[in-house]
């Protein structure tokens, strides 16, 4: 079983720590607002994330998905809500630039757009679907999946959320932050785009 379990997170890792709305936006957020201010952002997209994954180990991901009218409901919703943080992140004043930021996006905005991400529910659906670990005992193999899986979103986001932290902390000129934070910003727009289109 040890084996299974490597090969899980071997598959779980490039699948969901790729970039997608949720992951580039802790990015784009630690970035524009720093780690430390950014925790509640932070738990918000992780928690929302093992929602999702909880969901898809219930199978009530394939009841949303069969109503075409609410998956288009929900995928605007996120798709708005992802072009708002956009111009947050796009407009954030620069780390140190001694500008008074605005406040960095709540838990709720964090847990609605992890709900929301079309990219979650892809990639968790292929990797949850995808391997069985104990194929005499699911409800074992369900626990155990979902265990591993939680480990492997919680490590990926905080990757993530460092990552664009440390950029800022880089990043002392304040044209060459603006850019960055544009940058992230027109990247998390970009990556809705594609998942939509997927």
């Amino acid at each position: 079983m040890a084996g299974d379990l490597i090969l899980l997170v071997l598959a779980a890792l490039p699948l969901m720590g790729s970039p997608g709305p949720a992951t580039l936006s802790l990015a784009a957020i630690g970035a524009a607002f720093g780690a430390r201010v950014s925790i509640n952002y932070f738990l918000g997209i992780t928690l929302g994330t093992i929602g999702v994954l909880l969901l898809i180990a219930v199978g009530i991901t394939g009841l949303i998905l069969a109503e075409p009218a609410l998956t288009i409901v929900i995928s605007l919703l996120a798709a708005a809500y992802i072009l708002y943080l956009a111009y947050r992140i796009a407009t954030a004043p620069v780390i140190g630039s001694g500008l008074t930021a605005s406040k960095p996006p709540s838990f709720m905005g964090g847990f609605l757009l992890a709900i929301a991400n079309p990219k979650a529910y892809v990639a968790i659906s292929a990797v949850y679907s995808g391997n069985i670990l104990l194929p005499d005992n699911l409800l074992l193999d369900t626990v155990f999946k979902i265990a591993t899986l939680t480990m492997v979103i919680i490590v990926v986001n905080t990757l993530w959320l460092i990552f664009g932290s440390l950029l800022a902390t880089r990043l002392q000129n304040p044209r060459v932050s603006r850019t960055v934070n544009i940058l992230f910003a027109v990247m998390l727009v970009a990556s809705v785009v594609l998942s939509l289109l997927l």
